[in-house]
């Protein structure tokens, strides 16, 4: 008789329970060499692996922060900023490392310039006393498009939020 096979993650098992609809991130701290970390979301589930490794998870719908950064003798090798949204069982998703199974891309962005602007919008968002996991995924598209081309993204506002809650009620 064979057993169900159970979810494993850098060789430490998952509880299934838990964790069949979550999209996990896998999170690392070495500090001055490898960052993985989480700007801003509301983690559902959190897995210690050891002192510099753990996974934290998202539900379905849930929009969450990843910054990843890293450096070697010479400098910084890669610094990124993703904004997604976790997606349910059977839903489409891009696939992003440390990410599974992927998630609904909002905003990709690489090169130290471009993501400290986009962490300088999550702060302004916050001084709004909002919190940007709950501002309008089209805001991330927007500020995404943006910064791609090198143009200046309009600040999310007020209204604009208020717009999204109202239109997110009716969907």
């Amino acid at each position: 008789m064979s057993e169900k096979p159970r979810r494993r993650w850098m060789g430490h098992p998952l509880p299934d329970d838990v964790t069949s609809e979550m999209t996990l991130v896998e999170l690392t701290w070495e500090k001055g060499k490898i960052e993985h970390w989480i700007r801003f979301g509301r983690q559902s589930y959190e897995h210690i692996l050891n002192g510099s490794d753990r996974i934290v998870g998202f539900s379905p719908g849930s929009i969450f922060c990843f910054v990843r950064w890293a450096a070697n003798g010479y400098g910084t090798v890669i610094s990124r900023i993703d904004i997604l949204s976790a997606v349910g069982r059977g839903a489409p998703y891009q696939t992003l490392p440390f990410v599974r199974p992927g998630g609904e891309l909002l905003l990709k962005i690489h090169g130290w310039p471009k993501v400290e602007r986009v962490l300088q919008a999550v702060d302004a968002i916050e001084a709004l006393a909002i919190d940007p996991a709950d501002a309008s995924p089209d805001y991330w598209r927007h500020l995404h498009n943006r910064l791609t081309v090198g143009e200046e993204a309009h600040p999310y506002t007020r209204p604009e939020h208020h717009a999204w809650l109202k239109r997110r009620r009716v969907q």
